[in-house]
């Protein structure tokens, strides 16, 4: 079996949407329900079964259920960038990530599993290097301290360990995060409200809506993990990013252009957001493509469109 924890949340449900197109029929999903709403991430999706991610932690101490597990990817964490309970963070984020890894190496079970950009904070430099990495706040150093923890203890790992530093992650299946969902999806949702789209006066040197970030679509985060998953012989943290950033304009601007309407707005910047905030990311691929990786990322112009198309209601 193939276990995907955060299956129900954003990344997790598109990646077992493809593990399934792919004709991966034994996929197990590890979540946190207490959030009812995400239930609809999976109400398509003819998945094998459903475990509550603390129950997966007792499972994984059975024999007889790890020696099923033909995979794991860690998907699941605290997500919120805005999140300070730093305890909270560690428990979800890094302690639990530890256990399944040690479960993962003593039984040689590829482990695949979600680190961030966030590791990078406002560093100019976004190749996998510890110099590179300075984070913002308390979710980028959950990530980062277990970044580190896979460094120190599965260097030369004797199965599959991969770490994928995701950047701005957009694209179907994010509506349950609230906040934390994509710009992409706050600008189509302003777009249909109001006609207009909302962005951030400039900050950080940057002039309205200019700030910069390496959008990536979620079908393209999935393909590469499937690109891992298929090759068990790679391992390391690697970039998962476009390798071009973009800014916010370009973002609204595609939404615009997709429906063929609306205007733009520009925001005083946040005051809770100052000295938290990546104004400016852009994935070094170097690493990814010497892996053999050969993924191909879509541009905002293209992955926009295809986002947008994928969650339009249907015509009447």
């Amino acid at each position: 079996m193939l276990i995907v924890t955060g299956g129900a949340g954003f990344i997790g449900s598109n990646l077992v949407k493809l593990l399934l197109e792919k004709g991966h029929d034994n996929v197990v999903v590890v979540d946190d329900l207490s959030d009812g709403h995400k239930f609809a991430n999976l109400s398509d999706l003819a998945i094998a079964d459903y475990l509550d991610k603390d129950d997966f932690l007792e499972r994984i101490d059975s024999p007889g259920f790890i020696g099923n597990v033909k995979a794991v990817l860690h998907q699941g964490a605290c997500s919120t960038t805005t999140e300070w309970d730093g305890r909270y963070m560690m428990r979800n984020n890094y302690d639990y990530s530890k256990r399944l890894l040690g479960r993962c190496l003593e039984h040689r079970i590829p482990y695949i599993y979600a680190s961030s950009a966030a590791v990078y904070g406002a560093s100019p430099e976004f190749a996998e290097s510890p110099g590179n990495e300075n984070p913002l706040n308390v979710y980028g150093y959950s990530k980062l301290q277990f970044d580190r923890y896979v460094r120190r203890v599965a260097a030369e790992p004797d199965s599959q360990v991969v770490g994928l530093r995701y950047f701005n992650v957009y694209g179907p299946r994010e509506q349950h995060k609230g906040s934390m969902a994509s710009v992409a999806y706050h600008f189509d949702r302003q777009l249909l409200a109001d006609n207009e789209v909302r962005l951030f006066e400039g900050s950080g040197g940057y002039a309205n809506g200019e700030q910069r970030r390496d959008f990536v679509y979620v079908d393209d985060v999935c393909a590469v993990n499937l690109w891992f998953l298929e090759h068990p012989d790679v391992s390391g943290i690697f970039n998962a990013g476009t390798g071009r950033a973009q800014t916010f304009n370009e973002v609204a601007q595609a939404v615009i252009r997709f429906h063929g309407r609306g205007s733009i707005r520009y925001i005083p910047f946040p005051e809770h957001l100052k000295g938290a905030y990546q104004s400016y990311t852009e994935a070094n691929l170097d690493a990814l493509r010497g892996s053999g990786c050969d993924v191909d990322f879509r541009p905002v112009e293209r992955g926009v469109a295809d986002y947008l198309a994928a969650v339009a209601p249907p015509a009447d």
